[in-house]
C-alpha cells in the first residue's frame, strides 16, 4: 500500500475525474429537460410562435391546429431501412444490444470481430435515427443516434426508425413521449415477454406540424442534442483515461508523492483528458 499521503493524492485526482463526470452527466440532464420542456409547450399545451394569432379545429381527432395532421409513422419515417447484407460483411463492428441501452442514450458499445458478433447483430443506423427497444416497451430503452461511428450495428432487437419526412429532432421528442410508450405497451404482444413489432411502430399515429413550425424547433433543439452527444463522447473518454490511471497509480508506476494537488480544477483534468486522447 502507498504511504497514507499518497493515497490521499490518488483520491484527489481519481475525484476530480468523477467530479467532472457527474458535472457532464448534470448538464445533459438539464439540456434533456429543456428540450422536453419546449417540446411540451409548443406541442402539447399548443403554445408554439404565433400560437395567439392561429387557428384551431375540432373534430374526431381532438383539438388541433389547423393545418396540424394526424399521420401513421410510415408516412414521415422508414423502419428498420438498413441491414447488414449477405456477402457485405464488415471486418469489426461495435455491437451494441439491449442491455447497452438505457433510457435515452447507448450508455455501451462492444467492439468485435464481425464473425464473432451474435446473429442479432444486423441492424445498421445513421445519424438521426432513433432505435427502440422492441420487448418489454413499459421499460422505455430508446436513444437517439447522433454522428455513429461507422461501425455501429445494433440488435435486432430494437427498431430502427428513420425519419425522412421530419427533423429528427421533433422525431425523437414525439416518438418516446410517455403517450407513444402508452401506445406500444398497449399493442405489446406475450405476458412474460411482452415485445411489439415493426408494423406496431408504422401504425402509430403522430400530430405532424406544418414545416415553418417544425423547422424553428429544429433550429432550436438541434444544438441541444449535439452537445449533450458531446457530453457523453467527453465523459466515455473521462472514465477511459480514468480506469488507464488508476493501476498505473496506486502501482506506484506514476509517482504523485511530490505532486501538489491542492486546489485540482475540473480544467486540469480536462487538459490531462485532452492531453491523453
Amino acid at each position: 500500500m502507498p504511504p497514507c499521503p499518497t493515497q490521499r493524492k490518488i483520491a484527489v485526482i481519481l475525484s476530480a475525474y468523477d467530479d467532472l463526470i457527474e458535472n457532464n452527466t448534470r448538464r445533459v440532464r438539464v439540456l434533456e429537460e429543456m428540450a422536453r420542456a419546449l417540446y411540451r409547450e409548443w406541442f402539447v399545451e399548443f403554445r408554439f410562435p404565433g400560437h395567439d394569432t392561429a387557428e384551431f379545429v375540432e373534430d374526431e381527432q381532438g383539438h388541433r391546429p389547423k393545418g396540424w395532421e394526424w399521420r401513421q409513422l410510415r408516412e414521415v419515417a422508414a423502419t428498420n431501412f438498413l441491414s447488414i447484407k449477405k456477402g457485405k460483411e464488415p471486418d469489426e463492428v461495435l455491437y451494441v444490444d439491449l442491455s447497452s441501452v438505457g433510457t435515452g442514450a447507448i450508455e455501451t458499445a462492444a467492439l468485435m470481430p464481425f464473425e464473432s458478433a451474435p446473429g442479432r447483430a444486423r441492424r445498421l443506423v445513421r445519424h438521426g435515427d432513433v432505435i427502440w427497444a422492441t420487448v418489454r416497451p413499459n421499460r422505455r430503452t430508446f436513444a437517439l443516434v447522433l454522428n455513429p461511428d461507422p461501425r455501429l450495428v445494433v440488435s435486432t432487437g430494437f427498431a430502427v426508425l428513420t425519419p425522412n419526412q421530419v427533423p429528427y429532432t421533433f422525431f425523437y421528442m414525439t416518438t418516446t413521449t410517455e403517450d407513444f410508450s402508452a401506445y406500444l405497451v398497449g399493442r405489446a404482444r406475450g405476458a412474460a415477454y411482452p415485445a411489439v413489432v415493426a408494423e406496431d411502430f408504422a401504425q402509430a399515429p403522430l400530430l405532424i406540424p406544418d414545416e415553418d413550425i417544425l423547422r424553428l424547433f429544429h433550429e432550436r433543439v438541434e444544438a441541444m442534442a449535439l452537445q449533450q452527444e458531446n457530453l457523453r463522447v467527453r465523459n466515455a473518454n473521462l472514465r477511459r483515461t480514468r480506469d488507464l490511471l488508476l493501476p498505473r497509480l496506486v502501482s506506484g508506476e506514476l509517482d504523485v508523492s511530490t505532486l501538489d494537488v491542492r486546489g485540482l480544477e475540473i480544467e486540469e483534468v480536462e487538459r490531462q483528458e485532452e492531453a491523453v486522447a
